[in-house]
């Protein structure tokens, strides 16, 4: 059986953390699914100079991934009966939150959050927001309690980041131990 994810970027600030997550991840599936909202695209022109989808995937890598139009909701991810492992939605916004919450499934990654929800597939949501109004407090709870991971995006400091990079694969490296896998972008605490 293929080993397939989903990766969704949203309309939040953080694009270098999908990034990451894609260089990193690819070497552990057979197939990645990639997606993004418009607004995504424009934050990613902003903060990475990168304008497109195609642009993010990583050298060499362009035969792991399908990159899917986030209105397509015939898609393959759209649907229970395709098998996936799960989905990232990296960064996460606040509307995507709420519209997964209340079960709005408008787009791609909505509908596929609604897939991995309803067929208890890992639904990973790094969040990348602050304040978080009651709404959104509300929201994460609910979405915890119908089995999605709450996995915010922010890093910590005992390992002794000394760059942004190292601060993004903290970040990353949670992720990745989060979806099963092995390999670790930093050192575990209490490791010299």
């Amino acid at each position: 059986m293929l080993k397939r994810l989903m990766v969704a970027i949203s309309g939040a600030s953080g694009a270098i953390y999908a990034q990451r997550l894609l260089e990193t991840v690819q070497s552990f599936y057979d197939h990645i699914y990639l997606t993004a909202s418009d607004n995504a695209l424009g934050i990613m022109a902003d903060e990475l100079g990168i304008e497109s989808l195609q642009g993010i995937i990583p050298h060499g890598a362009a035969e792991k991934f399908s990159v899917l139009n986030s209105n397509d909701l015939s898609a393959p991810p759209a649907s229970g009966s395709h098998e996936y492992d799960g989905l990232v939605v990296i960064p996460c916004s606040m509307g995507v939150v709420g519209r997964i919450a209340s079960g709005i499934s408008n787009d791609l990654v909505t509908r596929a959050a609604d897939v991995c929800l309803k067929e208890r597939r890992k639904l990973i949501l790094v969040i990348r927001e602050t304040p978080l109004s009651l709404v959104h407090l509300r929201n994460l709870t609910a979405l915890t309690e119908a089995g999605a991971i709450i996995l915010p995006a922010a890093p910590a400091f005992y390992n002794k980041p000394k760059s942004i990079d190292e601060m993004v694969d903290f970040v990353v490296d949670r992720v990745l131990r989060t979806l099963g896998i092995g390999k670790h972008l930093i050192r575990d605490w209490g490791e010299e």
